[in-house]
């Protein structure tokens, strides 16, 4: 089982959501990336989703396509991204990590080199936006043999069919894209999620994840009630921002706004727990 798997499964039978961050690997600098890592499992974070800057995160809203300009600026590397996984690991063994991005870095290293890479430093999954499972015919294989888990994105217009096909491809979780648009566009509509949700649940068994839109702890718990993790990316990177220039800050500043949203799921949960 891998260290996703094993994470959702003790939440599961803790009666807890996971919560999973998002941030920018080498923004605003590339030193300030591991301990903003390791500040966010301090404050609750069970899973952690770093992304690999690129020049065109085309379902990224405005915060994160600054932050990928910003660390693009400093030369960050799907190499650097890399090396960031090992030294975090140094000292955290047990949190799940899941690399997000686009095709084009990783297509530039090398499937098979990355996957060694990947694989050697810590990787446990991988997620490619613009890489849907009918494109994924080298890349899956070389990722299922070296232990790391596919990650695909499920939409509001995704039929149910689209996501059967999805569901048999991907591994560790499905992540649910919850509104129509880029990261940080739109105010969740959540009878909307947990219909999707619903249907999602009928074609797969692995646990579900729901991103974009989240903004607080009020949204994150809201979120919870219908799903196994809560993804939240764009208000972490913006307050990243809000900090860039006192970078000795960030970390502490984006794990006070994390322990906010993990102190509502944990309250939600133990309501549902207790109902």
């Amino acid at each position: 089982m891998s260290r996703i798997s094993q994470c959702f499964a003790n939440l599961k039978a803790d009666g807890q959501t996971a919560l999973i961050p998002y941030i920018t690997a080498g923004d605003p600098e590339p030193w300030v990336t591991v301990p903003i890592l390791h500040a966010l499992v301090d404050a609750g974070a069970n899973i952690l989703e770093l992304g690999i800057p690129f020049s065109d995160p085309m379902s990224d809203g405005a915060i994160i396509q600054k932050a990928c300009e910003r660390a693009l600026k400093n030369d960050v590397s799907i190499s650097q991204v890399l090396d960031m996984v090992a030294e975090f690991r140094k000292k955290d063994t047990e949190t799940p990590i899941v690399l997000m991005g686009y095709a084009n870095p990783i297509e530039s290293m090398g499937y098979e080199a990355f996957a060694k890479k990947a694989q050697q430093v810590g990787v446990d999954g991988v997620l490619t936006v613009d890489m849907p499972p009918e494109e994924t015919d080298e890349f899956l294989p070389l990722m299922t043999e070296h232990g790391i888990d596919t990650i695909f994105l499920v939409a509001p217009t995704t039929t149910k069919e689209r996501m059967a096909y999805i569901a048999q491809h991907a591994k560790g979780f499905i992540y649910y894209v919850s509104i129509k648009g880029v990261t940080g566009s739109a105010v969740l509509d959540m009878a909307e999620v947990a219909d999707k949700l619903s249907q999602l649940q009928q074609c797969t068994n692995l646990p579900l994840g729901v991103g974009f839109g989240i903004r607080d702890g009020k949204s994150a718990a809201a979120v919870s009630k219908v799903a196994d993790g809560v993804v939240v990316g764009s208000t972490l990177v913006r307050c990243i921002a809000e900090h860039a220039d006192r970078p000795e800050n960030i970390a502490q500043a984006v794990a006070s706004l994390l322990a906010e949203m993990r102190h509502a799921i944990n309250a939600q949960d133990n309501a549902l727990a207790n109902a």
